[in-house]
């Protein structure tokens, strides 16, 4: 039934209704520029990327390699119905493969209701994999929008752990998937002012579990302002607030939700979690944020993979009881952005540090380097591994 459901909708987004294709014009597009007088627009990137993962750089390092190709398509059909087909497809090799028999099946791995991610190809040292992470058809009549299929709800304002992110939450790791995942989901926003609306969402999981709640924002003496109740997972009561605004020229962003078994399911609590940062640009060229978290029942950690993997769902965001983070991004000149990263687990007498360098190389060319470095206690063994990246990227 799911897959049955799937091709007709990736059959609907791909022949916009009313167009012969003689008449479809195909132009190239960023992820933030769209021309709705075109019917189709198409774009994404290319990129490679290579990851090497050891304790210390004397000992073995593992490596691999990943070529990652994202295409973008939309179909207008008129100027009320959008449709939105996006995906991924990646081609990793390396030591990775070999060595970590849950990797390639982890590559595949789909939470939504559809299953949308295929390893095409495979063998003891590569692995092919093509996702569709956005799939979804959008109407839009006056000050309502309504939008059913794969989609990525944003109701987050801090900047790195987001609580009220109810729908796809993500790891701040991942810094090579910008977009963030998708959410097999209805949604509904009523626009009721410049800064305020009305909002309604339920998705569906690939274990049939339903999440479903609804948002409302408005702007009070400059501040805007959020409030959001529903039912998470099927099980958890969900309330929370969020807001951002400004404190003369530094930016305060802040969101507090709170997650209750609705069945009081014997050793489940209640898991309240609250963030706050604070953000400033001193000028063009530098920038800083600081975020802080608390959560009354952090996520309780088996290992490196748990933390490097990030929280499954918005209530399993804190991995510690207080953590926090600072973020420095300076850019000397046009072409270059530098950026160095930090966040403290103390339950976990962990710390994680990330120096970065962005280099434009041309119009559409950029370069990377990166460094993870973590080091933490599990049980009572302690775990430091780095990760170091290089990564080319062309956007078309």
């Amino acid at each position: 039934m799911k897959q049955k459901i799937l091709t007709l909708l990736i059959v609907v987004i791909l022949t916009p209704a009313g167009y012969s294709q003689e008449t479809i014009r195909v132009d190239e597009v960023s992820l933030t520029g769209e021309d709705k007088s075109d019917r189709i627009t198409a774009g994404g990137y290319a990129s490679w990327l290579h990851t090497a993962m050891f304790e210390k750089p004397s000992e073995p390092w593992i490596n691999s390699s990943m070529l990652h190709n994202r295409l973008n398509f939309k179909a207008y059909a008129g100027s009320k119905i959008t449709l939105a087909l996006e995906l991924r497809n990646r081609f990793v090799t390396g030591d990775m493969i070999s060595l970590d028999p849950a990797y390639v099946s982890g590559l595949s791995a789909d939470a939504g209701w559809a299953d949308l991610s295929w390893n095409i190809s495979r063998g003891s040292s590569y692995v092919i994999n093509t996702m569709i992470d956005r799939a979804y058809i959008d109407f839009t009549a006056g000050q309502l929008q309504v939008r059913a299929g794969r989609q990525r709800i944003n109701w987050s304002q801090a900047l790195i752990w987001n609580p009220n992110d109810l729908f796809n939450t993500y790891s701040f790791f991942d810094f090579d998937y910008v977009e963030r995942p998708g959410s097999d989901a209805l949604r509904l926003v009523y626009s009721t002012g410049p800064s305020s609306s009305l909002e309604a969402a339920v998705k569906v999981d690939g274990g049939n579990r339903v999440t479903a709640a609804a948002l409302g924002r408005f702007s009070l003496l400059n501040t805007d302002l959020q409030f959001l109740a529903g039912i998470t997972d099927d099980r958890y009561f969900t309330a929370g607030t969020g807001w951002s605004g400004a404190i003369g020229s530094v930016s305060a962003r802040g969101e507090a939700t709170l997650f209750t078994p609705v069945d009081g399911t014997e050793g489940e609590n209640s898991n309240f979690i609250a963030t706050l940062g604070i953000d400033k640009a001193f000028s063009d060229k530098f920038t800083a944020l600081a975020q802080v978290m608390y959560s009354n029942h952090p996520v309780s950690l088996t290992g490196f993979t748990d933390l490097y993997s990030g929280g499954l769902t918005a209530r399993q965001l804190a991995f510690s009881e207080f953590s926090a983070a600072a973020q420095l991004t300076w850019s000397p000149v046009p072409l270059l952005s530098l950026s160095a990263s930090a966040i403290w687990f103390p339950d976990l007498d962990g710390f994680y540090a990330g120096p970065s360098a962005d280099i434009s190389l041309a119009e559409n060319v950029d370069f990377s380097v990166l460094w993870q470095h973590f080091s933490s206690t599990f049980g009572e063994e302690e775990t430091r591994i780095n990760l170091g990246f290089i990564r080319i990227r062309y956007s078309f």
